[in-house]
């Protein structure tokens, strides 16, 4: 039998035709948190965070790795992945965002108030002669 190795027929077999309700609600998900974890489950119904099959996730991302748009880490059977700068250009024109919205893992951190001083006791209250809190 004769193997293709070239030609057009090669280019569609490994392409696959994702909803664009699906494709977009994994960009969206990807650009709004910057990361995304996959299990390595091929058969899954739905991906655990969208309600879109686990294997368009896949083959979604996988195609973001190989033009750089996101950077991929493998461990315990679970895939991550981070958006790079040029991922985010992407998705913010795919998405047509303003270029001041930007993923979660971007935003500063909201600065929270100052601890308290301890209260007259200390944080446990009056220590007992051996040491330790009563």
């Amino acid at each position: 039998s004769a193997r293709v190795s070239s030609g057009p027929w090669l280019s569609l077999s490994c392409r696959m035709l994702i909803p664009k309700k699906d494709r977009q609600a994994v960009y969206r998900y990807l650009f709004t948190n910057g990361v995304i974890v996959i299990k390595k489950d091929m058969a899954a119904p739905k991906h655990f965070d969208i309600d879109v099959p686990n294997l368009y996730v896949m083959k979604l991302l996988q195609g973001f790795k190989t033009k750089n748009f996101v950077k991929e880490t493998f461990s315990w059977q679970h895939y991550y992945y981070y958006l790079t700068n040029e991922g985010i250009e992407f998705l913010r024109d795919f998405l047509h965002l303003p270029a001041d919205v930007v993923p979660n893992t971007l935003q500063k951190p909201i600065t929270r108030q100052a601890p308290r001083a301890p209260r007259e006791g200390g944080f446990r209250g009056e220590r007992r002669e051996g040491g330790f809190p009563s």
